[in-house]
């Protein structure tokens, strides 16, 4: 929320002549409220207002990338585990520049701050040799007659690419979350916290302001001249200096303000104990944690800590959120790759060294352990093996 300060040692030079002329009579400065500006849902603003500028935003988006790409993977071809086949090999690495875990977090971090992810491959003498990441704000979808894209077109600089959808082989992977409203977009979770984002970073720059201005006024300063009395030119510039040199600055947070006579202070202001300052920032931190589906316990954001302990809702964290992130990726790159590797070929993501998932995992073996009228070979069916 921005504040436009109508006090007149505040007004232009071309005002101060109009302010002195009024001071003959008195004059009354106001604080007024402005309109609130609200956040783009362009990934561009997302990430600079979310993810480079708020630190729960922060805090979430590198919470679930890296918790998601940190997950081992498993490769099956059919039932049977495939564990030295070329596409996991190509995942471990998939480009000279990035390794496996700095791929995904990267994938699944557009994911978050724009719905959308595309992953380019790099076919070398007819095999899939590399796989790239490309920025989503620079991809534009291309619409045939009938409404359904027919290529993408990726911008970088001033030269334009085009990518076939109907292309031989596995062509560009689009990657995308749910959105109502969109036929060929997803929608990002940080959008569906945009009021939270702003209200969160307005309240961090109204305390940083209030650190540098704390002791500026907020209110109304009242010149109520007495009989036969008026307030000087001199006198009106003085006081500017006064108030500026004087009450402005972290160093004179709570000086008191010495009024001469005639003049009177009108507070109008609200006290951060009056709007609830405290709680409401961090009910915007729980509904920006909300959206990502981060446990607020997992944050430190005090309130609403509805599981038993730390490790409770780091299983939840996993459960609700990682996983289900995780196997529709993973379902996604399967059935794109299976133009390549067939259509047997599936990838799983390893649960048993999955730290948050200990605790469940120990759980199940004990059951099954227990489990006098199963097999040996069934116990192992019934854990995974």
């Amino acid at each position: 929320m921005k504040l436009r300060s109508l006090l007149p040692w505040r007004a232009t030079a071309g005002r101060n002549a109009v302010r002195e002329r009024k001071a003959a009579s008195g004059f009354l400065s106001l604080t007024s409220e402005g309109r609130a500006n609200w956040t783009g849902r362009s990934y561009a603003a997302l990430s600079r207002e979310g993810f480079m500028r708020n630190p729960v935003a922060h805090r979430c988006v590198r919470l679930v990338s890296e918790a998601t790409a940190s997950v081992p993977l498993l490769l099956y071809d059919g039932d049977r585990e495939r564990p030295d086949h070329s596409l996991l090999s190509l995942l471990r690495q998939p480009n000279g520049n990035m390794g496996g875990p700095d791929f995904f977090e990267a994938l699944y971090g557009h994911l978050l701050l724009s719905g959308n992810a595309y992953v380019e491959p790099l076919d070398v003498g007819g095999q899939l040799r590399e796989l790239h990441l490309l920025r989503p704000d620079r991809i534009s979808i291309v619409e045939g007659r009938d409404g359904w894209p027919e290529a993408y077109d990726y911008r970088a600089g001033g030269s334009v690419r085009r990518f076939a959808i109907d292309a031989e082989g596995p062509g560009l992977l689009h990657l995308k979350l749910f959105h109502p409203l969109d036929d060929h977009l997803g929608f990002p979770p940080l959008a569906a916290a945009q009021v939270a984002l702003d209200l969160s970073n307005a309240a961090a720059t109204w305390n940083k302001a209030l650190l540098d201005n704390s002791a500026r006024p907020s209110g109304a300063l009242v010149y109520q001249p007495k009989e036969g009395g008026n307030l000087s030119p001199d006198q009106y510039e003085r006081l500017k200096q006064e108030l500026d040199d004087g009450y402005s600055g972290p160093m004179r947070a709570g000086r008191p303000l010495l009024l001469e006579g005639g003049l009177d202070w009108k507070s109008m202001g609200l006290s951060p104990k009056d709007m609830d300052f405290v709680e409401a920032r961090n009910g915007a931190a729980r509904d920006i944690a909300l959206a990502f589906g981060v446990p607020p316990m997992l944050l430190g954001i005090p309130g609403d800590n509805t599981y038993a302990n730390y490790q409770e809702a780091n299983r939840a964290f996993y459960r609700l959120t990682v996983l289900p992130l995780m196997t529709r990726t993973l379902a996604s790159l399967s059935a794109w790759a299976a133009g390549r590797y067939g259509d047997g070929l599936r990838l799983e993501p390893d649960l048993d060294k999955v730290a948050g998932l200990s605790a469940e995992r120990g759980e199940l073996w004990a059951r099954v352990g227990a489990a006098a009228f199963l097999t040996d070979e069934e116990k192992r069916q019934a854990v995974g093996y």
